[in-house]
């Protein structure tokens, strides 16, 4: 007997979970991600005939294409439940291509994997939204032009294996250009003073601190040592008295839930989970998993979205618990709304817990520890987010001494509001709060004298900007409009896997070999290396999604100047893989100067006048190897999963390492993921 409908998904976990709500009636089956692409070792693009796309079915996912045809042939209804995204209706789309001639076929989309929702999504079918499949493939289409000109023109002047892309690249030179401010900084001196201050009474024996913020009714600002040993003279002969007392009130609104950009910065901050970790944590809570009674559940919503949205239904079960829990001061008069972003896709939700709500302690036992983690992080945030502001009372007190003027501030929590939950202290207001005593002020009266316990100058000097973490170019992704949130974490990965940039105690550093891409990249082609014009393609394919342009139009208008451009960098541009980076060492052969080169496994040194002279050999980072009884020393080298630590001594020492001994990183930034961006 057939059965009635086939239902087709991206992963076994999420047709696991589908195929426990939708019961015997379906066959849940899995298309393995991406089912048909372009081919790899091609262009596959008609540039003459409108930017026609050669589709393949992947080498990769041959068999289980032939799994799926035999199975559709049983049945007379195909029901495409990929993600709600572009990505999942490019995927539908294919399929319906590929497997729907003669069978009825539905595009069913959901938030949420539960019960409620995909039997809703079921009751409620829909078309293939084709503007999504049309933005989806015009970014593909841009991907790999760009991809399978930028990335063999590399090839040539600089090494084989290399790739570059039309957003991982503007992502590199982010770092490149933060570390070139780095290196640029010169440090400005200044100086503070700090005086330990205490009332007058004998039974008074705490002291409070305040610091000299004006003198003469100028901001305090002195720079060297000899002029802050002059004024801490001259401030000591002066009486210290109250002249100023103010006590405000400072209400702090909760922060809107999570959207895709924000979990990741979160987590990365709260969590140290790097990005491409947060989402695969956040898919695995998303597609389900096995609770009491081996109920297979999505604990959250869909993980890829700007939007901050949340449903009617979520709005009311975040008040039932807010007001069971902690009552009704907790929850405001209105529920909360938030307003997501300019081109945010308001048909999605939010990230927030799937319902019924389920509490992190009711579920943390069928969860891995990372999992709980994550979900008690999107918990929270998306129950905060419902809750009332909290209220500060900030106490701040002004002290005269001559021409000088003192202030010190202290802080109380009046009333904890959404921060029972989830406590927030930004980077800024972190340094603030080390200013400020925590309410250790005595009280005070305006015309009261005071004692000066001690003056304490203290020498500083200004920081240059910091390197990027995961979580900040995450931000500065955003904020410049590069990306979305689908490619976040892909980014990241790729440029770490290519070896442009490399992570450090968890802040990005460009390699010597991103630092020459980048160089070569902005010097031919400096309008697709900007910020800006990235931007305003991500935007051109927003419009194709809501309909507004024709995605060939797009191409058209990007294809003619950026080709151009590559005519031009295959003439103009040096060659790095001719003339190298010149060094101070001497070849050992002949006595000329050594240059660096990359190779396939990275970069080494090799003689100046090669080919006449064929000596070369590998830089090693000087660092002895930690294997046993080795005398061999680390170098770093390369490979697809990214890079690692040989032995100078390999094939006869077999030692590898993620990072030196001394600085271990975590393996999870080197774990490869599918890159968003063509390498040929």
């Amino acid at each position: 007997m057939s059965k009635k409908a086939i239902v087709i998904v991206e992963s076994p976990a999420k047709s696991k979970t589908i195929n426990k709500i939708l019961g015997p009636d379906y066959v849940v089956l899995s298309s393995m991600g991406h089912i048909v692409d372009l081919p790899k070792n091609k262009m596959g693009i008609d540039v003459e005939n409108d930017f026609k796309p050669e589709y393949i079915v992947i080498q990769a996912r041959r068999k289980y294409m032939a799994q799926l045809k035999k199975e559709v042939k049983k049945v007379d209804t195909i029901y495409l439940a990929a993600d709600p995204d572009r990505e999942g209706e490019a995927i539908s789309w294919h399929l319906k291509k590929q497997l729907g001639k003669g069978k009825k076929v539905f595009r069913v989309t959901f938030d949420e994997i539960t019960e409620t929702a995909v039997k809703k999504a079921f009751k409620n079918p829909h078309p293939i939204d084709i503007n999504l499949v049309n933005a989806q493939q015009a970014r593909r289409i841009l991907d790999r032009i760009v991809g399978y000109s930028l990335s063999p023109l590399l090839w040539k002047k600089v090494t084989r294996g290399l790739s570059a892309g039309r957003v991982q690249s503007v992502a590199v030179r982010l770092v490149v250009d933060r570390e070139a401010k780095i290196k640029k900084f010169v440090p400005d001196e200044y100086w503070d003073i700090e005086a330990h201050l205490k009332k007058k009474n004998k039974e008074e024996r705490r002291f409070f601190s305040a610091k000299l913020e004006k003198i003469n009714k100028k901001d305090f600002e002195i720079k060297n040592e000899k002029d802050i040993e002059s004024t801490v003279e001259d401030i000591k002969k002066n009486e210290f008295v109250v002249s100023k007392i103010k006590e405000a009130k400072k209400k702090r609104s909760p922060q809107a839930p999570f959207t895709t950009s924000k979990m990741q910065q979160d987590s990365f901050n709260k969590l140290h989970f790097p990005v491409n970790k947060t989402m695969r944590v956040a898919q695995q809570l998303y597609e389900g998993v096995e609770l009491e009674g081996k109920e297979s559940v999505g604990l959250i919503t869909y993980m890829r979205t700007d939007s901050v949205k949340v449903s009617h239904d979520a709005q009311e079960a975040a008040a039932k618990h807010i007001l069971k829990v902690y009552g009704k001061k907790y929850y405001p008069q209105k529920p909360n709304v938030y307003k997501s972003k300019k081109r945010a896709q308001e048909a999605h939700e939010c990230i927030r817990p799937t319902l019924p709500l389920r509490t992190p302690e009711s579920v943390r036992e069928f969860l891995e520890p990372d999992q709980f983690k994550l979900y008690e992080l999107v918990w929270k945030r998306f129950i905060s987010s419902q809750m009332t502001p909290a209220l500060h009372s900030v106490n701040t007190v002004e002290i005269e001494a001559g021409i000088y003027l003192f202030r010190t501030s202290g802080t109380k929590v009046v009333f904890d509001g959404f921060m029972v939950l989830y406590p927030v202290i930004t980077a800024p207001e972190a340094e603030d709060e080390k200013r400020q005593m925590p309410w250790k002020i005595p009280m005070l009266e305006i015309g009261e004298r005071l004692n000066l316990m001690k003056l304490i100058p203290s020498q500083h000097f200004t920081k240059p900007p910091a390197r990027y973490s995961d979580a900040t170019l995450v931000k500065a992704l955003e904020e410049k409009g590069i990306g979305r949130p689908s490619t976040y974490a892909p980014i990241i990965s790729t440029i770490i896997i290519r070896h442009y940039v490399k992570r450090i105690r968890g802040y990005l550093h460009p390699t010597e070999l991103g630092d020459i891409i980048i160089e070569l990249l902005v010097k031919h082609f400096p309008k697709i290396m900007e910020s800006n014009f990235t931007a305003e393609m991500e935007n051109e394919l927003d419009d194709i999604e809501e309909g507004k342009i024709e995605w060939r139009m797009v191409l058209k208008n990007f294809y003619a100047p950026f080709m151009s451009r590559i005519d031009a960098a295959k003439e103009n541009m040096k060659s790095i893989k001719k003339e190298g980076v010149k060094t101070d060492e001497i070849c050992d052969l002949c006595g000329k100067h050594m240059i660096i080169k990359w190779g396939r496994r990275g970069k080494f040194l090799s003689c100046s006048d090669f080919p006449r002279c064929k000596f070369a050999k590998s830089i090693t980072t000087g660092i002895k190897c930690p294997a046993p009884d080795c005398e061999g020393e680390l170098i770093e080298r390369r490979s697809k999963r990214g890079p690692f630590y040989g032995c100078t001594k390999y094939p006869n020492c077999k030692y590898t390492s993620r990072g030196l001994p001394k600085q271990e990183e975590n393996p999870e930034e080197t774990k490869k993921e599918e890159p968003k961006e063509d390498t040929p």
